[in-house]
């Protein structure tokens, strides 16, 4: 069943998107890769470091950022930055999946199936022909 409380996206209404949320997983990715060297620094002691928690507090509002659009962060390496995205394929919720190295969302995957379960985005869904 679907909820209605979801925003679901269309791919058009995704890669609408895409400016903005580029922006915000590159600052995630941005300020992860300074978590990480000061972790590597201290020995992953970081509990007590100022600048390693402003670091924390910012990319989880960059993460709420993201949930605030309707999409959801879903690298937790830190590394690529995945997002996914609701949707509706073939009247199945799905999530359409983006990676930030692509130009713009072009494949989904089931809701359990995560990123492995990636497939193309059928053609027609992108169909805009004007009449």
């Amino acid at each position: 069943m679907i909820d209605t409380d979801i925003k679901y996206f269309t791919p058009e209404e995704a890669n609408k998107t895409l400016p903005l949320v580029k922006k915000i997983v590159k600052d995630i990715l941005d300020y992860s890769f300074e978590l990480k060297t000061i972790s590597d620094s201290t020995g992953g002691e970081i509990e007590d470091n100022r600048e390693a928690k402003s670091l924390i507090s910012s990319i989880k509002g960059f993460m709420a950022e993201l949930e605030e659009i309707g999409c959801y962060y879903k690298d937790w390496n830190f590394s690529v930055g995945l997002v996914d995205f609701p949707g509706i394929i073939d009247n199945e919720e799905v999530f359409l999946c983006w990676k930030s190295d692509e130009e713009k969302v072009m494949y989904y995957h089931g809701l359990n199936e995560g990123f492995r379960g990636r497939k193309l985005i059928p053609e027609y869904y992108f169909d805009t022909a004007e009449i």
